[in-house]
Parts: structure tokens; C-alpha cells; sequence
């Protein structure tokens, strides 16, 4: 077994052969044009409208302007040597109103991005849902309604049967979790609400519309892989009292284990369903087999761990490293994630389909951003992923998040995940010195790993000033 904790045994790692390595966006992110080529209004169209909800009053309406400019951001992600590129599809680009007529000038967009990526050898990984709802379905109570889950399978058909004979896996969902909890629950993302009982008929619905539009991927492109995306947060009791061993234990269940149980048919986890008091009312005769159908690949998107109090006193100690939105830096929890995944369920492969950290990216060297603080976070994830496969865990890529900075939702365009840095005065796209070290990666299938020649981890350390400024 390989020993993850102690990478200083490591001198070299490579990966499988035919390991898959890309990058990452998502439509609402990078595309801009939000008014343009017959697209209708999202509802982060509206949210962004909304006084105080983006953290820097912004907006998706340029964002990278990947639209106009997706040809040249193709050839980008040729010279960095890419094998795969992940990006979502825009549902109001293809059915302005949620259902109905479909617009011929959105589906082309899509067309014509997938062949630029074929003619560049580069494998299109489409995600047919990255939380930009058409604001017409939320004006119809969005994902609360079942309507929501139906409305999507005959979307994704429209864009299954546009590209099903260019697109050998489709994904149906990004991380369902946050679309439920931050959507409904807690109001932090678009629409904004904040009920438990939205929340709950939400996520519900989700499974759902993952399992209905699985059902009409598989009739379409029989021949194709069928994948969902799930964001994944290893959760950790503050102290043993048993207060915040129940807590963390409902809340690893609601995070972690709410969407990934049902599709591996293991249903809901009953005891935080009550714990939450979800009355299950909006599960009908045959849900729970529509969504545990057989998937081809899990998309495992991973960032950090959380420590959980009862009562909301867990402070993270100062000196703990974290990226600049706050998030602990802990890679060793992605190995331990990624071996209770392949424990628990019967899921055939994996892909890391997200990892990546904002940074506070300062340091600049003729021209180039030095990221030495986000290329390290890159290797140590990567010598977690690692050590995972060498134990037994069908791994088959890493897709770093993301491949440009851009809108990064409630926090606006401040945190700056991307190994790309966008101007977006001029929108010009410098690679920073991570992109071109993951390039070797990718072109190497692996990397040198040598702790003599650089014994430290420069992370971003939470300091006393910034333990004050959160107790304020």
C-alpha cells in the first residue's frame, strides 16, 4: 500500500496508461453573451440583479466572453496539452423557456465548440447541468416542482440527440447538493430561497431528473457512458461530545451521501431524512428505480473537508492552510475520500472532474503569474489520487478546476481559481506557472515528485488578523 501520509517516500509517479488529463468550466462562468444568439435569462441572470447577493455586485454577462472567443480558448487548451475538456451546456441557450421550442442557434454554439475540440484532439466532456436554470422553470417553482425533472430529460434528449455521435460520456448533473442546499436552503445561490421543505423536494427532484434523463441517454446513445457529477466534503466532528458526533454525522449524510446512496440504490439515509424532517411526500411509485440505474462513471469533485460543531463554535486554527476563500487545504482527505467511495459502492470507474484552490496569485514574474502555492496544491492532490489508484481505486483522470479565473458565483470574480489568468479589462488569457508545470504532467503521464528539492508547501496560512476579522 502506498503511504499517502508520507510523501517523502515518493521520488516518481506515474499514472495508468490512457490516464485522462484536462481542465474544467462551467457555461455560466466563461460564456458571457447572456443575451445573445436567442438564450433567455438563468436564474443567476436574476440573482446577480439582486442588490447585495454577488459579493462584488457583478455579473455573468461577459465573464470570459468564451462565446466569442471559445476557437482561440480551444487552441489554448491544444498547447497545454490537454486530453479532455470538461464544460457544461446552457439549458436557456437551448430551450429559452425551460420547455417547448427549441433554439437552432444555441445547439449550434455546442456544435460547433465540440468539433473545434475533436479537430484539436481533444475529448469533449459535456455537462448538461451546471445550476443555470431557465428563470422561466423557477418561475414555475423551480427544481420544488417535479415538472423541473421531467422538463430537464427533454432537454438533455435535445442535446443528446444534437451530439450524441461526437460525445462518448454525458454527465447529467453538477453537484446537486449545492443546487439544493445553497439554492433553497440557504439562499446563498441563485434562486435564494431559504426552506428546509423547498430544499428537500429539491434535491429530490434532482435525483430524479438525473435518473429520467439517464433513461433517455441510454435510448439515444446506447453506446455511450452515463455519469453525474458530486461534490464530496469529508466531514470530521469538532470534539467526541455527542452533540457534534450526531451533527456531523447528519451533515456528512446530507453532503455526501443524500445523491450517491439512491443512484447506488441504497436510497435515502432515513435517519437524517427524519433528523431534517423530510416528510418524503414528494417520492412517487417508482423514483427511487429510475434513479439508481446503473451509472458508467462518477465525477468526483473535491476541495476541502469540515470540521462540524453543534453549535456553530468550531473555529479553524490559526495557521491551518487554506486557500483564500477560506477552505482548509487537506489533500491527505481526498485519498481517504476515494477509498470510501470504492468501499461503499459498486460504481466501475472514477474521475477527479474537479480540484483546484483560489489563490491569492501576487506574485508575478515577467508577466506570469507564479502560482507556486496553486501548483503545489495540484501535485498534493494528485499524489493523494495516486495512492488511491495504487490501492485498488479505478481512477481514470484528473481535471483540474478550472482553466480560466472567472465568475465564481456569490463571491463574484475575486477568488481566482484558474491556471489560466483572464485580464478582463482586455480579456487576454496568460497561463500561470501551474498550467505550464500540469502540461508536463499531462504530456508525462505522471510527474517527479522530489521533497529534497522543495521542502516546503508555501500555502496560504490563516492568520490572527484573519481569526479577528471573522469573529467581528
Amino acid at each position: 500500500m502506498t503511504n499517502v501520509d508520507s510523501a517523502s517516500a515518493l521520488t516518481s509517479l506515474s499514472f495508468p496508461p490512457g490516464f485522462v488529463w484536462g481542465t474544467a468550466t462551467s457555461a455560466f462562468q466563461i460564456e458571457g453573451s447572456t443575451e445573445i444568439g436567442g438564450r433567455s435569462l438563468s436564474i443567476w441572470d436574476v440573482f446577480c440583479r439582486q442588490e447585495g447577493r454577488i459579493a462584488d455586485g457583478s455579473d455573468g454577462n461577459e465573464a470570459c466572453d468564451h462565446y466569442n472567443r471559445y476557437r482561440d480558448d480551444v487552441a489554448l487548451i491544444k498547447e497545454l496539452g490537454m486530453h479532455a475538456y470538461r464544460f457544461s451546456i446552457s439549458w436557456p441557450r437551448i430551450i429559452p423557456d425551460g420547455v417547448g421550442a427549441v433554439n437552432g442557434e444555441g445547439l449550434d454554439f455546442y456544435d460547433r465548440l465540440v468539433d473545434e475540440l475533436l479537430t484539436a484532439g481533444i475529448r469533449p466532456l459535456p455537462t448538461l447541468y451546471h445550476w443555470d436554470l431557465p428563470q422561466a422553470m423557477e418561475d414555475r417553482n423551480g427544481w420544488v416542482n417535479r415538472e423541473t425533472a421531467e422538463a430537464f430529460a427533454d432537454y438533455a434528449a435535445v442535446v443528446v440527440g444534437r451530439l450524441a455521435d461526437r460525445v462518448d460520456t454525458w454527465t447529467t448533473l453538477n453537484e446537486p447538493f449545492v443546487v439544493a442546499n445553497h439554492g433553497y436552503v440557504t439562499g446563498e445561490h441563485a434562486p435564494g430561497r431559504t426552506s428546509m421543505a423547498d430544499g428537500m423536494a429539491a434535491s429530490h427532484h434532482l435525483n430524479l431528473a438525473h435518473g429520467l434523463a439517464g433513461q433517455r441517454i441510454r435510448s439515444l446513445a446506447p453506446d455511450a457512458r452515463l455519469a453525474i457529477v458530486i461534490n464530496f466534503t469529508p466531514m470530521r466532528p469538532a470534539t467526541d461530545i455527542k452533540a457534534d458526533l450526531v451533527e456531523a454525522h447528519h451533515q456528512n449524510n446530507l453532503e455526501n451521501r443524500w445523491y450517491s446512496d439512491p443512484i447506488a440504490g441504497l436510497g435515502y439515509p432515513d435517519d437524517t431524512a427524519d433528523f431534517y424532517e423530510w416528510d418524503r411526500s414528494e417520492i412517487r411509485d417508482g423514483d427511487m428505480e429510475v434513479m439508481s440505474q446503473p451509472i458508467d462513471l462518477l465525477g468526483v469533485n473535491f476541495y476541502s473537508r469540515s470540521t462540524v460543531s453543534a453549535d456553530k463554535s468550531y473555529k479553524t486554527p490559526i495557521g491551518t492552510p487554506r486557500n483564500t476563500m477560506g477552505w482548509e487545504i487537506h489533500p491527505p482527505s481526498l485519498g481517504g475520500l476515494l477509498r470510501e467511495l470504492h468501499e461503499r459502492y459498486p460504481f466501475p470507474s472514477y474521475m477527479i472532474t474537479e480540484n483546484g484552490a483560489p489563490m491569492p496569485d501576487t506574485v508575478r514574474v515577467d508577466g506570469r503569474i507564479e502560482d507556486e502555492d496553486r501548483l503545489n496544491y495540484i501535485r498534493e492532490h494528485l499524489v493523494q489520487v495516486h495512492g488511491a489508484i495504487a490501492d485498488g481505486v479505478p481512477v481514470e483522470g484528473y481535471l483540474v478546476w478550472s482553466l480560466f479565473d472567472n465568475f465564481e458565483w456569490a463571491w463574484g470574480y475575486g477568488p481566482r481559481f484558474g491556471i489560466v489568468e483572464v485580464d478582463y479589462e482586455t480579456q487576454a488569457r496568460i497561463p500561470k506557472k501551474s498550467a505550464g508545470w500540469f502540461s508536463g504532467v499531462a504530456q508525462n503521464n505522471g510527474f517527479d515528485y522530489d521533497t529534497a528539492a522543495d521542502p516546503t508547501i508555501h500555502w496560504p496560512k490563516k492568520t490572527a488578523e484573519d481569526a479577528a476579522a471573522e469573529d467581528d
